[in-house]
């Protein structure tokens, strides 16, 4: 590390309306570390790097880059000063090809740059030790290839500090591995890495020291190697915590729904799901795991009703399901609960209230052309209550409630109404710790209650502590179906890759995966 910082921040405070998101906070962060930033959904992570990236500006406190004092008033002034962030969902043209994706928008003749940027690629990835072929199209990457993407891009731009939101999401534990790989190589070559993550583990693999934020306020900056996990989650949470997911034993269990040779085609026929067949037994969790686009969307949307299979049979308790829409569905007399992964677009409508969303759910079981708004309200003040969702009233738009408290609702309105099945996309993605495992002990109580539940995750080490089985998909097809007490992270990892190549080859030629 040189004597002068890469990243200086000092007493940076931002305010939105009445909310403070960062409270005279501190940070330096040195050319050549690996810097973690964590902290509780709302602590004020995001909000700071959205200032040193441009996004923001600060009320008040000052910004130092290499011991400059600067004033970084867009992202443009942060490319300037070699400032990148690379964010979680990635920034990209699925149609262009990579070298393409990495110099538009810059300045100079877009056809009359591209040998030259063919070139300084080459040389880019040679000196990082990244691998990526500058002709090959955003579509027939993998996940990992697209983030190698978007590293190689904000280095193209000139960045020596770069931020990294939630990087390991949806990687596989094998991808993860690369990533490391690569960052550790950037570090080597002086750059300062800023990673934002939730995932403790890996914190204490990759990181060199952390800063821990908690409710806008910076608590304290940490070697790594100093400090242990339970440290970190009382750092952040403010108190002593002892988080451990349990497994529920149930011994009784009986089949439930069955999925039986199952495709699903999207608008250009493609074969989203290909021949899939697994069974859902009551007081069960089944996992999900794939890398993203794999089919699990189409999965879950199958059996609700809300896309339509094209070959197959979907039995619940020996009734076929298959073609029928979900008031169809409701009509059969079968409970299902669905919490999507877009909380707030398939989810939750935005603007309502907690009640108004609970209608949503209810107003199909009332009886008579009026709309009686009383087990709404009741079912509503039930749900705050029991899940403590954070509001100041169950007439606050829901759009106004944190992520995890925006979860809790969805969730909570499906469970309460008692569900036969329960199927939940990424319940946990972005929320904190405490929230992630309020919501672990909600799917546990639920399973108890002899619900079968279908969990669809991409942390394999949840996957593997919370779920019974764990069915793997790879570009619409089983790959795998394992006892999750019986297998290794690293084993799901190489069945989620599987076919993958095929499925690129397919869509290079306009076929079927």
């Amino acid at each position: 590390m040189t004597s002068t910082p890469a990243i200086r921040m000092e007493r940076i405070t931002k305010t939105f309306g009445t909310v403070t998101a960062n409270d005279n906070i501190n940070l330096t962060v040195w050319n050549g570390e690996i810097h973690a930033l964590l902290g509780e959904n709302g602590a004020g992570k995001s909000t700071l790097m959205n200032m040193l990236s441009g996004i923001y500006r600060p009320d008040s406190g000052f910004i130092l880059i290499d011991g400059k004092q600067v004033n970084i008033a867009s992202p443009k002034d942060a490319i300037k000063m070699g400032i990148g962030m690379i964010h979680q969902h990635f920034k990209l043209v699925d149609v262009m090809t990579a070298a393409d994706n990495i110099i538009i928008g810059q300045k100079g003749k877009f056809l009359l740059s591209r040998k030259d940027a063919h070139q300084k690629i080459k040389e880019i990835s040679e000196r990082y030790g990244l691998e990526i072929d500058p002709a090959k199209k955003v579509y027939e990457m993998s996940v990992s290839e697209k983030q190698t993407l978007e590293i190689v891009k904000v280095l193209y731009r000139g960045a020596r500090i770069l931020i990294m939101d939630e990087p390991t999401a949806v990687l596989t534990p094998q991808e993860i591995q690369q990533l490391f790989r690569i960052i550790r190589n950037m570090k080597e070559q002086g750059c300062a890495v800023v990673i934002i993550t939730h995932k403790l583990n890996e914190v204490m693999e990759i990181s060199d020291r952390i800063t821990v934020l908690r409710q806008g306020k910076s608590i304290d900056t940490i070697e790594t190697k100093d400090v242990k996990v339970p440290t970190l989650i009382e750092m952040m949470v403010g108190r002593r915590v002892e988080l451990k997911i349990k497994r529920e034993e149930v011994a009784e269990k009986k089949a439930l729904l069955n999925f039986s040779h199952v495709t699903v085609l999207d608008k250009e026929k493609h074969e989203m799901l290909n021949d899939v067949s697994f069974e859902l037994k009551t007081s069960e969790i089944l996992g999900i795991a794939g890398v993203a686009g794999s089919g699990q969307k189409e999965l879950c949307e199958v059996i609700c009703g809300l896309q339509q299979a094209s070959g197959g049979n979907i039995l619940f308790e020996g009734e076929d399901i298959v073609g029928k829409d979900p008031y169809e569905i409701y009509k059969l007399g079968i409970r299902m609960g669905f919490v999507p992964e877009d909380r707030l677009g398939m989810g939750l409508v935005a603007s309502m209230d907690i009640v108004h969303n609970v209608v949503l759910k209810d107003y199909r079981m009332q009886k008579g052309v009026l709309l009686h708004r009383k087990s709404s309200i009741d079912k509503s003040k039930r749900i705050v209550e029991s899940l403590e969702v954070l509001t100041p009233g169950i007439t606050t738009p829901v759009r106004r409630l944190s992520g995890g408290n925006i979860q809790k609702v969805l969730l909570g309105r499906e469970i309460d109404i008692l569900p036969k099945v329960l199927i939940t996309a990424y319940p946990v993605r972005g929320l904190d710790i405490g929230a992630s495992f309020k919501i672990y002990d909600l799917l546990n109580d639920q399973k108890k209650n002899g619900v079968g539940i279908i969990f669809v995750g991409e942390d394999l080490d949840v996957l593997l502590d919370l779920c019974d089985r764990i069915l793997i998909l790879s570009g619409g097809k089983v790959t795998g179906l394992v006892n999750a007490q019986e297998t290794t992270k690293e084993a799901i990892g190489y069945m989620m890759t599987v076919g993958l190549e095929e499925g690129f080859r397919a869509a290079r030629t306009g076929g079927t995966a």
